[in-house]
């Protein structure tokens, strides 16, 4: 490549560079948009480019042939007319370097300070907007925290209301549930009150409740002693068929 090429690649780098450096310095100085928010990118680069390309030069060369050069022409001198003047200037007399010199310096000096009181102010500016922007990002970070707080403070009221709305069901529940068994159990007295002797009446006249000792006599004893009688009875009868 040549050395124009070369050049162009050059400038071309520094411009990417300082584009890239440009950006970088935007994305870590910008701080995060707000919920919300978005941030937008503005054309903060220089539009007007400037042409350093060079003109395209060559050196040619070429001899002559020796000829004889023309003899200068002579300076017009016009006749003299008049007579001649002296005089004598002595050094000072126009120009004094001292006062002369005042008003320039003056001039330096105010144009320095000039500038050196606007890149303080500027510095002073960044500086107040470097803070505000802080002060604003604090703020901005305090509210977040106490946003986040009171939704977690509403959220434990809506589960510890929820909770209790379940203990007070639950304990309606219970209370109903305890309240039907009162009833219940009060209804269940109040009519085996009248049921139970009848119950227990029919139930021994059905013979379900009975004497041990008297059910053995009916069952054991009486059929005995009945079978004993009938076998006497049936001796003496055929005792007395014998007789007669």
């Amino acid at each position: 490549p040549s050395f124009i090429e070369i050049q162009r690649q050059r400038e071309a780098w520094k411009r990417a560079l300082a584009r890239k450096r440009a950006k970088e310095y935007m994305q870590s100085t910008t701080p995060e948009p707000v919920e919300g928010r978005e941030h937008i990118q503005v054309q903060t680069d220089l539009y007007l480019e400037e042409i350093s390309d060079q003109i395209i030069e060559v050196d040619k060369e070429c001899q002559t042939d020796a000829f004889l050069d023309r003899p200068p022409t002579p300076l017009f001198v016009p006749a003299k007319t008049g007579k001649d003047v002296a005089t004598q200037i002595e050094g000072g007399e126009l120009f004094d370097f001292d006062i002369e010199v005042k008003p320039i310096m003056e001039v330096l000096i105010g144009k320095t300070i000039e500038q050196a009181l606007l890149e303080v102010m500027e510095e002073e500016e960044l500086a107040q907007l470097w803070a505000r922007q802080r002060a604003y990002a604090e703020l901005r970070n305090a509210e977040l925290a106490e946003v986040q707080r009171l939704e977690e403070q509403d959220r434990r009221y809506r589960e510890e209301k929820e909770r209790r709305r379940l203990q007070h069901m639950q304990m309606l529940q219970k209370q109903k549930e305890t309240t039907e068994k009162i009833k219940a159990r009060a209804f269940a007295q109040h009519y085996l009150s009248d049921l139970i002797p009848s119950v227990f009446h029919n139930l021994r006249e059905s013979g379900f409740f009975y004497d041990p000792i008297e059910r053995d006599i009916e069952t054991e004893f009486l059929p005995w002693l009945m079978t004993e009688v009938e076998e006497t009875l049936e001796k003496k009868v055929l005792g007395r068929m014998m007789l007669d």
